[in-house]
């Protein structure tokens, strides 16, 4: 057994240096969580990891690079007109980079084989991971993610107005800033906590070891850099779920349809009133599906049960 609230640290050749948790025993089946855009491994509440331990799986989540306590990038975040004009500066890094990082973190761990999960910019990682490495990817979970393709997954309106706002500079301002935009995006079936939310935000803030908002913004361009992977998702071979709601404001749907027919045989979940956001009461159902889809896999089978 590991210490599960313990931040360790792998120290990567690239001279990134990841920050890991590990929970459960750590001869349970393995399950790698990669987190969204601007969220540290905090991001994935207890109650999510504690369900997945409880279910027979060691859990490992990790803060990507650029958030949290993981390595912050040295070059200059891109000015808001690159972002949102697909500009990225030159030195950009990319979502190939951010994949490598997670499989430095397996190979520091000695895992060899794992179940990945990933959710939006984190499902985009570990949809790389897969198409790279299929030999290390047991099962592969997509959660309210996309292809990369420009006329599917793409925000609404009102959510580019809302993040092209300025960045918050303290951590009220974060936690204004978050509680903002998780309950435009939360969906129409499942309102946020503010308590539980503010909580998240000021911890990401407390454990970031750089500026948060240039963080985001390089990760936002490692998106962009990468452009449309629908070919690299073709190659995937691992049994693959495909979870996103049908109010998401972030990732339109159609961005979980795409990933759907991208990745061979992939199953696809779309849970009716849910966003861009898995609060409490969806922790139940969504740990479900991923550990029957990965307990499936381990037992021979293709994919997922569909109720």
């Amino acid at each position: 057994m590991s210490e599960a609230n313990a931040d360790q640290y792998a120290a990567l050749p690239s001279g990134t240096t990841i920050c890991f948790r590990d929970h459960g025993d750590q001869a349970d089946p393995a399950i790698l969580l990669v987190a969204g855009l601007g969220e540290d491994l905090t991001f994935w509440p207890g109650s999510f990891v504690g369900a997945l331990v409880d279910r027979g799986f060691r859990v490992v989540t990790m803060d990507n690079r650029d958030v949290g306590q993981s390595t912050f990038a040295a070059t200059p975040p891109p000015a808001l007109w690159r972002q949102l004009l697909a500009r990225p500066r030159s030195d950009a890094y990319s979502l190939a980079d951010m994949a490598s990082d997670a499989v430095g973190v397996l190979d520091h761990l000695g895992i060899e084989r794992v179940h990945l999960t990933g959710r939006s910019m984190g499902g985009m990682i570990a949809q790389t991971v897969a198409a790279a490495e299929p030999a290390r990817v047991l099962s592969l979970t997509s959660i309210f993610s996309t292809t990369g393709a420009k006329k599917v997954g793409r925000p609404a309106w009102s959510t580019l107005r809302i993040l092209a706002g300025p960045p918050s500079r303290t951590r009220t301002a974060a936690v204004r800033a978050h509680l903002r935009i998780t309950g435009h995006i939360a969906g129409t079936g499942y309102p946020i906590d503010d308590a539980a939310e503010a909580a998240f935000a000021a911890g990401g803030w407390d454990r970031a070891a750089g500026d948060l908002a240039a963080g985001t913004a390089r990760q936002i361009q490692a998106i962009q850099a990468s452009g449309d992977r629908t070919a690299q998702l073709s190659r995937i071979t691992a049994p693959t779920l495909v979870l996103n709601g049908d109010r998401d404001l972030l990732v339109a749907p159609s961005g979980g349809a795409a990933t759907v027919k991208a990745i061979r045989s992939a199953q696809h979940v779309v849970i009716p009133g849910m966003g861009h956001h898995i609060p409490e009461a969806l922790v139940k159902p969504i740990t479900q599906y991923i550990s029957e889809h990965a307990k499936r896999v381990t037992e021979g089978g293709n994919h997922v049960r569909i109720p």
